[in-house]
């Protein structure tokens, strides 16, 4: 597939037309303060693996509404000591899998937390633990209009509240280093992980690959791909809704929540990527509001963006940082 969208000069300066929610901020301080209301109670249960150079825990702590999320720590096995800590998170339709698919991180000496994603684990990898208890208004199947008909229901609102307790749950093992804590994710997982980037203000650093969730104006009327498609195929058949839809995508645009970025990030696009359009992701960098800030882009990628090769260019950036 060739190059669609914007060329890279443009792509450069290109700025969402998504405008904020005045209560965007209220809405958000509001989310997490009853979240936190419950206890978080993170719970780090050993596994045996099989695997020698790691040691493996299965977590549960508690994230929206106190419903339980599952995740993965994973310690370099001759861990003493308060480790830089990875918390990632997981594509679309994904889980937290098996923790032998996961040893990057660990082999590299740090911390590895793998949120697992409420209500998905079913479409690839090794699969999920995580029920999602809520139930929602009339959806396109998948999980883009679960709840859209108002902020306050949206599926989101669930995930990314999950995913800031996630960091906390991280943070409270003893092996982990609250001060050396990163955000990542691929796709989705770069959506999540740019919207804990505007949601936890002392993080060390964020990663967002290719990252999904971004300029909702554009990206549900540019691509014909899935996921966004969902929004548009619910659009098709509720018709006259499209007004009131963009109004609850808003609270859970990356754009706005890379504006309120406060730590050094690392994003990356392809050019050929029609699932995440690259101008989608050139918006929440563009709006990234933490100076030290770089993109890599992948001229001849589709959504697999730069794969193995920027997990090489993360391990590096990352030294000076966690």
């Amino acid at each position: 597939m060739p190059w669609f969208d914007l060329p890279l000069d443009e792509l450069r300066e290109y700025r969402s037309e998504s405008a904020a929610p005045e209560d965007f901020d209220a809405f958000w301080s509001k989310t997490l303060q009853e979240a936190r209301e419950h206890d978080l109670d993170a719970r780090f249960e050993p596994v045996d693996t099989g695997l020698s150079t790691v040691t493996v825990l299965d977590v549960t702590f508690a994230g929206f509404g106190g419903h339980p999320v599952k995740g993965w720590l994973i310690l370099p096995a001759a861990a003493e000591e308060p480790l830089p800590l990875v918390v990632e998170f997981v594509g679309y339709g994904g889980g937290r899998g098996l923790p032998h698919e996961r040893l990057l991180w660990a082999s590299s000496g740090r911390a590895h937390f793998v949120m697992d994603t409420r209500g998905q684990g079913s479409a690839w990898g090794g699969g999920g633990a995580t029920a999602d208890p809520v139930g929602g208004a009339p959806a396109f199947p998948g999980f883009m209009t679960r709840g859209i008909d108002a902020p306050e229901n949206y599926y989101y609102r669930r995930v990314f509240t999950d995913a800031v307790r996630a960091v906390e749950a991280a943070r409270s093992h003893p092996l982990t280093d609250s001060s050396r804590t990163v955000a990542m994710g691929s796709s989705q997982g770069g959506g999540i992980s740019i919207a804990v980037g505007g949601l936890v203000p002392d993080l060390a650093a964020v990663a967002p690959d290719v990252p999904f969730l971004c300029d909702f104006p554009r990206s549900t009327t540019l691509t014909d791909r899935h996921p966004y498609r969902e929004i548009a195929l619910y659009l098709k058949t509720h018709r006259g809704r499209a007004a009131e839809v963009q109004r609850t995508l808003s609270y859970f645009d990356g754009v706005h929540f890379a504006a309120r970025g406060t730590a050094p990030a690392l994003f990356s696009a392809a050019l050929e990527d029609q699932t995440c359009p690259p101008s989608t992701v050139f918006a929440a960098f563009n709006a990234w509001a933490h100076e030290d800030k770089t993109i890599e882009v992948y001229d001849f990628n589709d959504h697999e963006g730069g794969g193995p090769y920027h997990d090489l260019a993360k391990l590096n950036w990352l030294r000076s940082y966690a």
